[in-house]
């Protein structure tokens, strides 16, 4: 098995299109799987069925963070990929992360992303707005670490279709399952809770052991912008104070860092 995708699902319909999605517009057959860990909840909508489909139900509801780490745990892959459950994917995606990964990431030392584009939802299909490609690593008003659109990095490295970006959205990524395993090993939820910052905790843990944080516009995925909104489909029913308490907790761990070695490497 070359790939694992895992989608975190909490009582959202667009996972339906975003498992045929990533089904549709894949490359590897037989070599890939989607795991659909559905986070305490019965769906009332009809899910996929196909082969490579497999369904995990959580009992109870452990939020976005609890499910990604029990979709690792079963995962049969070489590579994992996780998925927000309303994304759209380009033809041919997973043989281009995963050959790239193969050809290029020598130690298995890489997180990739790849190009973001924005996702109407109700149209399944891509926004007339422009592509988030390099992000840069911020603390955003002293109380959480956020990545920013990196405008003067995308026009630096214009031609170059793969290289080192300091942060991304969280909405998909693409690792080797032996850097999780050996690095990750999972998504902490004492102090973080089961919602927020989980895209700083593994960038942060991979550039302490020495890895990369990369962005491939080989390909890309387009995310539900933000103004679909039907409900809250967000993986947990936590309250919203979670979310400050889970970025002070980041810069806790992490900010002196982030200021000491991370700022000084990237000149910022």
């Amino acid at each position: 098995m070359k790939l694992s995708c895992i989608i975190p699902a909490f009582k959202d319909p667009y996972v339906v299109p975003t498992i045929n999605s990533l089904l549709q517009n894949s490359e590897l057959g037989e070599e890939m799987e989607v795991i659909v860990v559905l986070d305490g909840f019965w769906p009332d909508f009809e899910l996929a069925n196909d082969p490579r489909v497999v369904y995990v139900h959580l009992g109870a509801n452990r939020g976005m963070r609890g499910a990604i780490n029990a979709g690792v745990s079963i995962a049969r892959g070489k590579y994992i990929l996780r998925s927000d459950q309303h994304c759209a994917f380009a033809k041919g995606y997973d043989s281009v992360l995963v050959g790239d990964l193969e050809r290029k990431c020598r130690n298995n030392d890489w997180i990739m992303t790849c190009t973001r584009y924005f996702l109407d939802p109700d149209k399944w299909e891509i926004m007339d707005l422009p592509p988030v490609n390099f992000e840069k690593l911020v603390i955003q008003g002293g109380a959480k670490f956020s990545g920013r659109p990196w405008r003067e990095r995308d026009e630096e490295l214009k031609d170059v279709p793969i290289a080192e970006t300091m942060a991304m959205q969280g909405s998909m990524w693409i690792m080797p399952k032996e850097w999780w395993e050996k690095v990750i090993v999972e998504l902490q939820t004492e102090g973080y809770g089961q919602m927020y910052q989980d895209s700083h905790e593994m960038i942060f843990k991979t550039w302490k052991a020495g890895g990369k944080m990369v962005l491939n516009k080989n390909t890309w995925f387009a995310h539900k912008h933000r103004d679909f909104v039907q409900g809250r489909h967000e993986g947990t029913p936590e309250n919203p104070s979670i979310r400050d308490e889970s970025g002070l907790y980041a810069l806790k761990v992490w900010g002196e860092y982030y200021e000491n070695e991370v700022k000084p490497k990237w000149k910022i």
